[in-house]
């Protein structure tokens, strides 16, 4: 079974919180229980791997019952079913929802100020639109962020496409640099981009002392064209002919199955970094990209507000 949307938990949260003071891990377990979660379903994290998503969603639906009177917290991280949130439960209703907050004023002004629209645009009796039902609002952050990633990933390939084989050279050896390889532009330079080398494409030193080296192969693939077996294979001898231990072949497409599967009981370790890992790593490390936007996320400080 999934994981319920926030809405969804509304009543299941006030009926346990009625039964008397508690938390929201006690509440959790309780409720994982009573759905039949399994194990991976329970400790499965939001995207950003901060927060469990059924606490995210328990913690959500409490804070918009508070919003409306159903349930207050006499105490940090303890919170309980309010008289108003007990007569509620009495009338025995079947769902609990935004909807059905909206008919408590205080819930109106809150939604009306947060979502900085006018009263009249979500009347307590009509659909809440612009709400999603189905994630909270981190949910909705780390969806956006996915999508903007995404997006990003795809035009970087595209760029690195549209650019020469020279410039690709050239974006590894900035790559490697700024995670740590290769000493400097320099150093690395002067090992990467070195051909006719049995499929050796360049080198670079793992540390700055140049203690041990890797050995890179990068193929500037289109989209659908994978690196087979056979491409791999031609790169595993060349660092055997070496005398070589370490090496990563760097791709802008994909690696099929049966190459993915060679590498892993090679005795020499061989690295595939595919399209998107690489679109990955360079965001990671400021290649080729640059910020534009910061947005900082406050949360309560629950130390400040406590008294001994």
């Amino acid at each position: 079974m999934t994981i319920p949307d926030y809405q969804s938990l509304m009543l299941p949260v006030l009926r346990l919180a009625a039964e008397g003071e508690t938390r929201v891990a006690d509440l959790a377990e309780r409720i994982a229980n009573d759905l039949g979660l399994t194990e991976e379903e329970r400790q499965e994290l939001l995207p950003s791997g901060r927060q469990r998503r059924l606490h995210n969603r328990i913690q959500w639906a409490k804070f918009y019952m508070s919003k409306a009177g159903l349930i207050a917290s006499p105490a940090r991280g303890r919170f309980h079913a309010t008289q108003k949130g007990k007569a509620l439960l009495a009338t025995s209703p079947e769902r609990i929802d935004v909807a059905l907050l909206m008919r408590e004023p205080e819930f109106r002004e809150f939604y009306k100020n947060e979502r900085s629209g006018p009263e009249e645009a979500n009347p307590a009796n009509a659909p809440i639109t612009g709400m999603p039902t189905a994630v909270t609002p981190e949910e909705q952050i780390d969806a956006a962020h996915a999508s903007l990633m995404a997006a990003l990933r795809d035009e970087l390939l595209q760029r690195i496409l549209a650019n020469s084989p020279s410039f690709f050279e050239q974006l590894i050896v900035d790559l490697l640099v700024a995670m740590g390889y290769g000493g400097s532009h320099k150093d690395a330079a002067a090992q990467l981009g070195r051909t006719g080398d049995g499929g050796v494409d360049g080198i670079v030193n793992e540390d700055r002392l140049g203690l041990d080296r890797i050995y890179v192969q990068a193929k500037r693939y289109a989209p659908g064209n994978a690196v087979s077996r056979p491409d791999v294979n031609g790169f595993v001898g060349s660092l055997v002919g070496l005398g070589a231990t370490k090496g990563v072949f760097v791709t802008t497409s994909t690696f099929s199955q049966p190459a993915r599967d060679y590498v892993k009981h090679l005795s020499q370790r061989v690295i595939l970094i595919d399209g998107q890992e690489l679109a990955d790593l360079m965001i990671e490390h400021g290649v080729g990209v640059r910020s534009y936007r910061t947005v900082e996320f406050k949360r309560l400080d629950e130390d400040f507000f406590g008294e001994e």
